[in-house]
C-alpha cells in the first residue's frame, strides 16, 4: 500500500465517522425526548406505546439489513452511503413536522429502511481498504461515531427543554441532508477481487445471490450470527431505556438523566473500542484468535456491569456500571467485522455483515418490546439484570466453536 493509498484509507475512516454519529444521533434523539413530545402527542405517555415506537424502528431496520448488504455486495457503497444519509435526514427533518402518533410511527419505519443501508456498505469499505495490521483500529475508531451520536443523542431532552422537539429533529436532519453533498465530493469507491458474474455480456459484476447460500453453509458463521445477536439484546437495550432507568432509579429529570446515561456509556465505549482494536490488532500478529479473545474480554465486562445497572440504585454505582458496559461493548464492536474478515472473503462481507445486523436488531426489537412493559410494571431494572444470562450463553458460544485459520479469508 503506497503512502497516497495509506492516507487515504484513513480519510475515509474520518468522511465515515460523521456518517456512523449522524446515523445514531438521529435515531437516539427519540429515546430521550419523550417528556417533551408527550406534551403534544397524548399516545407518547404510554411506555408500551413508546416502546412500539422504538420497536417499529429496530423491526424494518433488523429486516432490511440483509437486502442493504447484498445491496452494498453488487452496487456502489459510496452512492449507496450518500443515498441513505440524505433519505434518512430527511425523514429526520419531516419528524419536527409530525402531530400525531401514527406519523411518527411510520416515520420511525421509513428511518429504519434508509438507516439500514448505511452500516454494511461502511464497514465492507472500510475493511476494504485496511489491512489486517490496522483493520479493528479502523473499525474501532469509526465506532466512536457511533457512541458519539449515542451521546449527543442524549442531549435531545436538554435541546427539546430549551426549545422545542420539533427544532432538535428540524435541526440534525438538515445538518445531515448537507453533509451528504460532502460525500459527494470526497468519498471514493474501492472494489477488490470482484468475482465475474456468470452469463454476464459484458463480463461484470458481482454475483450478488452466490453469497447468501455461501454465508448460509458456513458453519462458522452460524456462530458468529449468534454470538453478535445475542449481545446486541442488552446492547439496544441500553441505547433504548438506560436514560429511563436512570431517570426512575436516581429521581431526576430525564433532562438530566439523558445526557448522564449517554455520554457515560458514549465515553466509556470510546475508551473500549479504541482500546480492544489496538489490542487485537497487535495480539493477531502472534496468535490467530487473538480477535476472538479480545472481544471475549470486552463482552465479559457487560456481565456485572448488566447487574449493577438492574440493582443500582445510587449515582455512583449507575455511572460505575455504565462505564463497564461501556468499555467492555466497545471492545466487543471494534472486533466484530474484522472476525467476519477471518472466516468470509470480501465480495461478500456486507451481505455478512447485513445478516448479522438484522438478527441482533430483531432481537433487540423484541426485547426493546418487552422491556416497555416491564417499566409500565416498575420491574426494567430486573429485566437488566436478567440480560446478564444472555451475555454468558453467546460468551460459551463463541469461545467453545470459534476457530479461524486465517486473519483475512480468501475465495478458493
Amino acid at each position: 500500500m503506497d503512502n497516497t493509498t495509506k492516507k487515504y484509507s484513513w480519510t475515509v475512516v474520518g468522511l465515515l465517522w460523521f456518517v456512523a454519529l449522524l446515523n445514531y444521533l438521529d435515531r437516539q434523539m427519540l429515546a430521550t425526548m419523550k417528556p417533551s413530545m408527550q406534551l403534544d402527542i397524548e399516545e407518547l405517555q404510554s411506555a408500551t406505546n413508546f416502546g412500539y415506537l422504538m420497536a417499529i424502528f429496530l423491526w424494518i431496520y433488523g429486516l432490511m439489513s440483509p437486502v442493504a448488504g447484498l445491496i452494498a455486495d453488487k452496487l456502489s457503497r459510496k452512492w449507496l452511503i450518500v443515498g441513505s444519509l440524505f433519505v434518512w435526514s430527511l425523514v429526520t427533518y419531516a419528524m419536527s413536522h409530525a402531530t400525531t402518533f401514527n406519523q411518527l410511527y411510520i416515520l420511525r419505519a421509513l428511518m429504519g429502511i434508509s438507516e439500514a443501508l448505511y452500516i454494511p456498505a461502511g464497514l465492507a469499505m472500510i475493511a476494504e481498504y485496511h489491512s489486517p495490521k490496522t483493520r479493528s483500529l479502523a473499525i474501532g475508531i469509526h465506532m466512536t461515531g457511533i457512541y458519539a451520536g449515542q451521546a449527543l443523542g442524549g442531549f435531545g431532552a436538554t435541546v427539546a427543554h430549551h426549545f422545542s422537539w420539533q427544532y432538535t429533529f428540524s435541526i440534525f436532519g438538515l445538518i445531515g441532508m448537507l453533509y451528504s453533498f460532502v460525500l459527494v465530493l470526497f468519498l471514493k469507491d474501492k472494489r477488490t477481487n470482484q468475482p465475474v458474474q456468470e452469463g454476464s455480456p459484458k463480463g461484470k459484476g458481482i454475483a450478488v445471490l452466490k453469497g447468501l447460500p455461501l454465508l448460509l453453509t458456513n458453519a462458522s458463521f452460524w456462530v458468529i450470527l449468534f454470538y453478535f445477536a445475542l449481545p446486541g439484546i442488552p446492547g439496544w437495550a441500553v441505547k433504548n431505556w438506560l436514560p429511563t432507568l436512570f431517570s426512575d432509579n436516581l429521581g431526576i429529570e430525564m433532562s438530566q438523566a439523558g445526557p448522564i446515561a449517554t455520554i457515560t456509556i458514549a465515553l466509556s465505549s470510546f475508551a473500549g473500542v479504541i482500546f480492544g482494536g489496538m489490542l487485537s490488532d497487535k495480539w493477531s500478529q502472534k496468535n490467530i484468535r487473538a480477535r476472538i479473545y479480545s472481544s471475549a474480554i470486552g463482552i465479559s465486562l457487560t456481565i456485572p456491569a448488566l447487574l449493577l445497572i438492574g440493582y443500582g440504585h445510587s449515582l455512583t454505582q449507575s455511572i460505575l456500571a455504565a462505564v463497564c458496559f461501556g468499555f467492555g461493548f466497545g471492545m466487543f464492536d471494534a472486533n466484530n467485522m474484522p472476525i467476519v474478515c477471518q472466516f468470509v472473503s470480501s465480495n461478500y462481507r456486507a451481505t455478512a455483515y447485513g445478516l448479522m445486523n438484522m438478527l441482533g436488531v430483531l432481537a433487540g426489537a423484541f426485547a426493546t418490546g418487552v422491556l416497555g412493559k416491564f417499566s409500565d410494571a416498575n420491574n426494567l431494572g430486573q429485566a437488566f439484570a436478567l440480560l446478564a444470562i444472555v451475555v454468558v450463553v453467546a460468551l460459551a458460544i463463541q469461545l467453545t466453536f470459534l476457530k479461524p485459520q486465517t486473519d483475512d479469508f480468501k475465495e478458493a
